[in-house]
């Protein structure tokens, strides 16, 4: 069965850094977008438990000052 999932990345110091918006806690990287995009598939695929559900942890946020 295909999900269809929403990758965000961006480029860093040449490399393509990216993670899955509907499940957090996946990132990846790689040096080309079809090797971060393989990569993520593979990340997404090692939280994937027995059953093909998905584990996911609380994610918590809080608020933070940053200097701008």
């Amino acid at each position: 069965m295909l999900r269809n999932l929403i990758l965000e990345y961006w480029i860093d110091e040449g490399w393509y850094i990216g993670r899955l918006r509907e499940v957090p806690g996946v990132f990846s990287q790689g040096e080309t977008l079809m090797q971060l995009e393989d990569n993520i598939r593979e990340a997404y695929k090692l939280i994937k438990d027995e059953d093909g559900s998905i584990y996911q942890t609380d994610v918590i946020t809080k608020e933070i000052a940053v200097e701008v």
